[in-house]
């Protein structure tokens, strides 16, 4: 299970962290010219879409750091890969599903995580 969180999170981050990378550089997102689902719930807040590869990068890092605590068995993963995955519903479909994986897994199997 501590594996499957593993590969997981560094597939959410990994891609995050490119992802908002990519769109400061070059002004648009990984992928079709469109960004995906999650960009509708911020059309509707006015937000523009193009303008949050802070926020990537951010929950990018913050994935990555998940995996690293994860990996080293602290304490505080268990806490941080909570919220993580609970901060990350919104990106839809992807980071939805992952996010809901991890969570469920680390609600389920928390003591077999090591963690």
């Amino acid at each position: 299970m501590k594996v499957i969180i593993i590969i997981l999170g560094v597939i959410t981050g990994g891609f995050m962290l490119i992802d908002g990378i990519h769109v400061m550089l070059k002004g648009k997102y990984i992928g079709p010219p469109e960004p995906g689902p999650w960009a509708s719930l911020f059309y509707k807040m006015k937000v523009d879409v193009f303008k949050l590869g802070p926020l990537f990068i951010a929950y990018g890092l913050l994935w990555l750091v998940f995996v690293s605590v994860v990996w080293m068995q602290k304490g505080w993963a268990y806490p941080l890969g909570i919220a993580t995955s609970i901060l990350t519903l919104w990106y839809l479909p992807v980071g939805t599903l992952i996010s809901v994986i991890v969570l469920i897994m680390l609600l389920a199997a928390r003591s077999k995580i090591g963690i």
